[in-house]
């Protein structure tokens, strides 16, 4: 029997990925995903997300996780950033070389909903979900995973970004998320690195200059860099000259020989400098 599709709902998406985890053996495999469970159950409820407010769907080497939108995006967020990397660092300090879990993760939102048919688990489908899903496959997130000797990594989509970020709340600082451009079967989307150590002179682009649809050049903004702004040049108020007598300075330099219409002080207009022709004398007069 297959029952109907649900009606889409706003959901809060958390997905995580488990690091290399087809390189290891079942052993390895099968204990890299018990604690990836705990894991998040320690910063769910750190977030106070109960279990009537939260779906899990096990990936294997990850989880997707749909949370009520009732819960603060805040909350998740200074959970995903203080209690995930402290439960990593407690759990790797007494795990095996070969039991090493470092995490890739995502914090995103949007319309989830569910086609479930029977005799099967699962069955989430929806546009923001697909995006979610390819921001946490992509390269840029791979690559700073590795670059890093943290245990985690995290990643906001555009939306949570722009919409509790950028903002400021108690607990997040929005100069170390930056903006990357990524590029993911066929689709260019963006996402927000979360990063720790990102100097102050690597600011992210402002809310302002910031594009949500993915168009960003090449140029400093689409490694999260603001143009400098050019230097504002002095008001250009031309050259002082000052005439004495007969005589003209420029700058203190004098200028000799016959001036025509000079008497002293300040002259605007046309001033003729040098030596006057006989003839030009007359048809003046």
């Amino acid at each position: 029997m297959t029952l109907a599709l649900t009606e889409p709902v706003n959901r809060t998406i958390l997905l995580l990925d488990i690091e290399d985890f087809s390189r290891r053996d079942d052993v390895a495999q099968a204990c890299l995903r018990r604690e990836l469970h705990n894991v998040v159950e320690d910063t769910l409820a750190e977030a106070g997300v109960e279990r009537n407010m939260q779906y899990r769907e096990d990936r294997g080497d990850g989880l997707i996780v749909l949370i009520s939108a009732d819960i603060p995006k805040t909350a998740l967020l200074r959970a995903l950033l203080t209690s995930t990397p402290d439960a990593l660092c407690q759990y790797n300090r007494l795990a095996s070389s070969s039991a090493q879990m470092r995490l890739r993760m995502v914090l995103a939102a949007g319309e989830v909903a569910l086609d479930p048919k029977h005799g099967t688990v699962g069955g989430l489908v929806g546009h923001d979900l697909n995006q979610s899903c390819r921001l946490l496959d992509a390269d840029v997130l791979r690559e700073a995973l590795a670059k890093r000797d943290t245990d985690c990594v995290l990643a906001v989509s555009p939306s949570v970004y722009e919409g509790v970020v950028r903002h400021g709340h108690r607990g997040l600082r929005p100069d170390q998320f930056h903006h990357a451009a990524v590029s993911v079967k066929k689709d260019r989307l963006d996402l927000w690195l979360h990063d720790p150590l990102l100097s102050a002179t690597e600011a992210p682009v402002p809310a302002a200059a910031y594009r949500g649809s993915g168009d960003v050049g090449a140029s400093g903004a689409a490694a999260g860099q603001v143009p400098a702004a050019p230097a504002t040049a002095p008001p250009d108020r031309g050259v002082a000259v000052t005439f004495s007598g007969g005589n003209a300075s420029f700058g203190g330099s004098q200028v000799v020989g016959d001036q025509t219409g000079v008497s002293g002080g300040r002259v605007t207009g046309d001033v003729v400098l040098g030596s006057v022709r006989h003839e030009d004398r007359s048809e003046q007069a």
